[in-house]
């Protein structure tokens, strides 16, 4: 999800604090896809159908209004696997470089106006995610330079789901609506939004510039 940090700061967090005070009457609750699955963490109240609706009423408004583009990759491991044998990318190293790089094109020139902060998970999965972006500063991607992503990109930031910021819960909201639509399960509301939010193309193309699906 690529947001303005000011907008981020300001008036994103307020309406998503808004948002929780409004149907949960409380802002400490972090929001997580998997938790409101499944009703638990805070999330009990989702399993009365009345008050899921109002949930998902007021949590699509809240994203169609908010201001944010975003940049998926979606890599089909067993094909990716079977495909590339042993010299297959690590996927999480393959992601980082396709979302690393559309966003340095989405940066353009401006030099040190990029940060990339992403959820903390474990320590396996955060030293992998680390290694990843090393391996970009010194080799670059396709498309860009090794010396474009340092000079565009101030770093990477592994923030805890537990901080409560708001940015990391909206990037999480985003993700199941995007794999459901790839994987031909019926499009809900939230897809037709996030739909709308895509990084495109001077002619409107979503396909490799805000959504990359791998392999091809």
């Amino acid at each position: 999800m690529i947001v303005g940090l000011d907008y981020a700061q300001t008036s994103l967090e307020n309406a998503l604090n808004e948002f929780k005070r409004e149907v949960f009457g409380r802002t400490d609750l972090v929001l997580h896809t998997a938790d409101i699955a499944r009703n638990k963490n805070g999330f009990e109240r989702l399993k009365d159908p009345t008050f899921r609706a109002f949930f998902y009423e007021k949590l699509n408004a809240m994203m169609r209004d908010l201001e944010f583009s975003v940049v998926a990759c979606a890599i089909r491991k067993n094909t990716h696997l079977a495909k590339k044998g042993l010299g297959a990318i690590d996927p999480y190293m393959l992601s980082l470089d396709i979302l690393v790089e559309r966003f340095c094109l989405d940066l353009g020139s401006r030099e040190n106006s990029g940060m990339i902060i992403a959820e903390k998970r474990d320590p396996v999965l955060d030293r992998e995610l680390e290694i990843a972006r090393l391996n970009l500063k010194v080799k670059g991607t396709r498309y860009v330079s090794a010396k474009d992503i340092n000079n565009r990109m101030t770093g990477l930031n592994l923030r805890s789901k537990s901080e409560n910021i708001a940015g990391l819960q909206l990037a999480d909201l985003v993700v199941s609506p995007i794999g459901r639509h790839l994987l031909k399960k019926v499009d809900k509301e939230d897809w037709r939004i996030i739909d709308s939010k895509f990084r495109r193309s001077r002619n409107g193309e979503i396909s490799g510039f805000g959504l990359v699906v791998l392999p091809k």
